[in-house]
C-alpha cells in the first residue's frame, strides 16, 4: 500500500487546486474599494497571523541540530521571497484595477518565462529552441490580447506593464522558495509565516506613498472580504503551493500554473461580464499554449527527439 507521503501525484493536486483558488481571490480584488499596495499588505498580515497560530498549534520549529549559518540564509531566503510575493500581489492588484481579473492573471502567469530564465541562471537548468519558439508565440498572444485593449481603455497599458512585471516578481518569490528549502528545509507553516512577514514589511512604504487615503476598508463587508481573502486566498492557496513548488521542477510548476488565467478568465467573461472579442480569445489562446511549451522539460524534450532520431536511423538502416 503507497502511503499518502509518498505519492507523486499529491504535490501536482495541490499546485492545481490552489491556483484555482489563488485566481478565484481577483473578484474580491475587483470589489473591495483599496489600494493594491494595501490589499496586498492586509492579505499577507492577516495570514502572517494565521501561520503563526498554525505553527504554533502543531509546534512546527527549525530542528534544533540543524546548522545555524543554514537557517539565517534559508530564512533570509524566506523573508526576500515574500517581499518578491509583496510586489507581485500589489502590481497584480493594479493590473486587475486596470484592464480586469482575466487578463491580469494571464499577464501574471507569463512568470514560466522568468522561471525558466532563473532555472537557467540559478539552478541551470537547461532551456531548448521550443521552449525559446514558445517566447515568441506568448509574445504574438499578448498583441493580440493588448490590441483591442488598448482601442477601448485608457489604463491598458499601465495594466499590461504591471501585469508583466508582477509575473517577474511572482517568479523571483517561486525561486527563493525553492532556495529555501535547498538551504534548510523549513516546515510549511514556518515558511509561510516567515513569508508573510517579508511581504508586509516590504508593502509598509508604497503602501503609504500610493495607496494613502484607500488603506483601510470602507464596511464590515469589505472587511470581511479582506479577511477571506487573507486566510482562504493566501493561507490555503499560496500554503499549497508553497508546499507543491519544491516537490516539482521548475517546468512542470509553470505548466499547472496555466489552471489559474483559465479560471480567472472564465469568471471575468461570465460573472464580471468583460467584454473579451474573438481576437483577444485567440491571443489568450496562444499565450496557454505558449506557456505550455515553455513548462516542457529540457531533459524529457532531448529525450524524445534522440528516441525520434534512433527510431528513423533504424528503420532507415533496416531497408537498406
Amino acid at each position: 500500500m503507497i502511503k499518502v507521503k509518498d505519492n507523486p501525484q499529491l504535490p501536482a493536486i495541490g499546485l492545481i487546486i490552489g491556483c484555482i483558488i489563488f485566481g478565484l481571490g481577483s473578484l474580491i480584488v475587483a470589489h473591495v474599494e483599496v489600494g493594491g499596495y494595501a490589499m496586498a499588505f492586509w492579505r499577507l498580515v492577516i495570514s502572517g497571523i494565521v501561520f503563526t497560530l498554525l505553527a504554533t498549534v502543531f509546534g512546527q520549529k527549525m530542528p534544533a541540530n540543524s546548522d545555524s549559518n543554514k537557517n539565517k540564509k534559508a530564512f533570509f531566503y524566506t523573508l526576500l521571497s515574500g517581499a518578491f510575493l509583496g510586489l507581485d500581489l500589489a502590481l497584480w492588484h493594479e493590473s486587475i484595477y486596470a484592464v480586469g481579473p482575466g487578463i491580469s492573471t494571464l499577464l501574471n502567469s507569463l512568470q514560466i518565462f522568468f522561471l525558466a530564465a532563473l532555472g537557467f541562471l540559478i539552478f541551470k537548468e537547461r532551456q531548448t529552441i521550443l521552449q525559446l519558439i514558445s517566447l515568441v508565440i506568448a509574445l504574438a498572444g499578448v498583441v493580440f490580447i493588448a490590441s483591442p485593449e488598448f482601442a477601448n481603455n485608457n489604463h491598458a497599458a499601465y495594466g499590461f506593464v504591471t501585469g508583466i512585471v508582477s509575473a517577474s516578481m511572482l517568479a523571483a518569490s517561486m525561486t527563493f522558495i525553492r532556495l529555501t528549502h535547498q538551504t534548510s528545509p523549513t516546515p510549511i507553516f514556518i515558511l509561510m509565516q516567515r513569508i508573510s512577514i517579508g511581504g508586509s514589511v516590504a508593502m509598509l512604504i508604497p503602501m503609504f506613498l500610493f495607496d494613502w487615503g484607500s488603506i483601510l476598508p470602507n464596511s464590515l463587508s469589505e472587511l470581511g472580504w479582506i479577511i477571506v481573502y487573507g486566510t482562504v486566498m493566501q493561507c490555503l492557496a499560496w500554503g499549497l503551493i508553497a508546499y507543491s513548488i519544491p516537490k516539482l521542477s521548475l517546468a512542470l510548476t509553470g505548466l499547472l500554473l496555466l489552471s489559474e488565467p483559465v479560471a480567472a478568465l472564465i469568471i471575468d467573461y461570465f460573472w464580471l461580464d468583460k467584454p473579451i472579442n474573438t481576437l483577444q480569445w485567440t491571443g489568450a489562446g496562444l499565450t496557454m499554449f505558449a506557456i505550455y511549451l515553455g513548462s516542457l522539460k529540457p531533459k524529457s524534450l532531448e529525450q524524445t527527439v534522440k528516441l525520434r532520431r534512433y527510431r528513423f536511423f533504424s528503420k532507415f538502416y533496416r531497408r537498406r
